[in-house]
């Protein structure tokens, strides 16, 4: 099965017809996909903004980012949850754009980049974060972080513009 049939499939599935029909169900799914948007990507962008040292250069990082965190990933959750739920509504019309495949790959890639921080700093933020000079890698994961979900953001803002 081609991934064009796939998203056929899904488009016409109970599911996405009901998603796409109601009157309530898809205005509220998207409503909760940007409140989780808003709320994991603007709190990583004060976790990011503290990485570069514009944002409370006097709290160790770690003071910033472990309140943050359960807040950053439940956020994350329901924008993954509706996302999926979006894509089952409207599957065979996106699947046509580019811009949805730069928005996905700009997911994947900030995706490593925060795994990639994880692994090398985040288990031992309470080692280096305590200055306001941080290490270069450190910073440079801010900046990339900053710039993939910010084109994430508007690559997806762009879908319901270049689907008609």
């Amino acid at each position: 099965m081609s991934l064009i049939e796939f998203s056929q499939t899904l488009y016409d599935s109970e599911l996405g017809t009901a998603l796409r029909e109601s009157v309530y169900m898809f205005p509220i799914i998207e409503g909760l996909h940007l409140i989780g948007l808003a709320v994991s990507v603007g709190l990583l962008f004060f976790v990011d903004f503290r990485l570069l040292g514009l944002f409370l250069p006097q709290l160790p990082v770690a003071q910033v980012l472990h309140p943050l965190r359960p807040w950053l990933l439940g956020g994350f959750i329901l924008t993954f949850a509706t996302g999926i739920l979006l894509f089952v509504a409207t599957a065979s019309k996106i699947i046509t754009l580019p811009v949805f495949f730069y928005k996905l790959g700009f997911i994947a890639l900030a995706g490593v980049n925060a795994l990639w921080f994880e692994l090398k700093w985040g288990r031992d933020v309470d080692a280096w974060g305590a200055g306001p000079a941080l290490p270069a890698t450190v910073r440079v994961a801010g900046f990339t972080s900053l710039t993939l979900w910010s084109l994430t953001i508007i690559a997806g803002r762009l879908i319901p513009y270049l689907s008609y």
